[in-house]
């Protein structure tokens, strides 16, 4: 088999990096190389052609999954700049987004991970900068947008822990009431 062409080089690179941001936020950093090849369709030996390590594949995957967000380009309309506030908060702690978490929010899925160093400086740093854009979009004159992402983030991750149980919908029920009866 002959090798790809420059073009098919670059389709497969973003094939594994849409598949990396996706598994990474369903099951963590923990996700092997041979697990994120076999699931982008292609052989484990190609990895090495594309990234110089899967740390380096983490800190593309994750600047991915921030730059979607940043664009509105997630299933469920949590970019702050696509909705209003309580819009943008309901569609957070909703039993959808809970649900989803290989398209959902990349704070709350790989948290964990980057606070654990199992990503490289650019994730990191990529986390850091999206933690903090959204906290500056959903900011308020009364709130600089810090507690309540952490409300919105620490709910999602408690109801994804709970999920399957009544629980799980009581914490978004709670976490959204308390929101947006703040506005």
């Amino acid at each position: 088999m002959g090798r790809a062409s420059q073009a098919q080089a670059r389709e497969n690179r973003q094939r594994v990096v849409d598949t990396a941001a996706r598994l990474f936020r369903e099951q963590g950093a923990q996700v092997s190389v041979a697990e994120l090849m076999k699931a982008a369709g292609l052989t484990h030996g190609a990895f090495y052609k594309q990234f110089a390590s899967k740390e380096a594949l983490f800190d593309e995957a994750t600047a991915q999954a921030f730059e979607a967000v940043a664009h509105g380009a997630d299933r469920h309309r949590v970019s702050p700049d696509a909705a209003s506030p309580n819009e943008l908060i309901d569609a957070y702690l909703s039993a959808e987004h809970r649900d989803d978490t290989a398209e959902g929010c990349p704070v709350a899925a790989l948290a964990v991970d980057v606070a654990r160093g199992q990503s490289g400086p650019v994730a990191r740093d990529r986390f850091n900068e999206g933690v903090a854009e959204f906290a500056r979009r959903i900011a308020t004159d009364e709130d600089d947008g810090l507690s309540r992402l952490s409300t919105m983030v620490g709910a999602l991750i408690l109801s994804r822990a709970t999920q399957g149980t009544p629980l799980s919908d009581e914490i978004l029920t709670a976490a959204r009431a308390v929101l947006t009866t703040a506005d």
